[in-house]
């Protein structure tokens, strides 16, 4: 059985993975109005990510004994600025992401919660590829420019992701 302080935190963290789910999901339909469609492509992506996240959450709960109770999920923007920014902002939510999960297995640890412990170390290794997938795509629209030539080579590979390359 899972504790009422881990099964709380573990529900809030099903919100912002919803939420996350939620943001890049507006960020897609922003890039799709500019016709950026490489950027909505690999934004669509990272939002059917962010469900896969939380329903491993959901899971987790329900397998302990848990119960889960569904938060209320903010609106996210509608507009995010240019496609840079719009990375910049994903890469920021990753980071705020990461904090959140570097708590619970905090918490987790602090009440000898070994399942549960195990279940986020898997999290921990997914954040550190989050952030740096999305701060390679930052660095080199830095680097190469975020417009022109540059930024259609760039919105032309992100639209080759495929559902191949996310883990499960």
């Amino acid at each position: 059985m899972i504790s009422d302080n881990l099964q709380e935190a573990i529900n809030e963290q099903i919100k912002y993975e919803l939420y996350s789910a939620y943001m890049y999901l507006a960020m897609s339909a922003d890039c799709s109005d500019r016709n950026l469609t490489g950027f909505a492509t690999w934004l669509r992506m990272q939002a059917q990510e962010e469900v896969e996240h939380a329903m491993r959450f959901y899971d987790f709960l329900i397998e302990r004994g848990g119960r889960v109770e569904l938060h209320g999920i903010d609106k996210p923007p509608v507009e995010y600025g240019s496609p840079l920014e719009i990375m910049e902002q994903s890469l920021d939510h990753e980071r705020f992401v990461t904090s959140r999960i570097n708590g619970l297995y905090d918490l987790a640890f602090e009440e000898q919660d070994r399942p549960a412990q195990v279940m986020l170390q898997w999290f921990i290794t997914e954040q550190v590829e989050e952030e740096a997938s999305i701060d390679e795509i930052v660095q080199r629209m830095k680097m190469f420019g975020a417009d022109g030539a540059a930024l259609f080579m760039l919105d032309r590979d992100l639209g080759a992701r495929g559902p191949e390359e996310d883990e499960e």
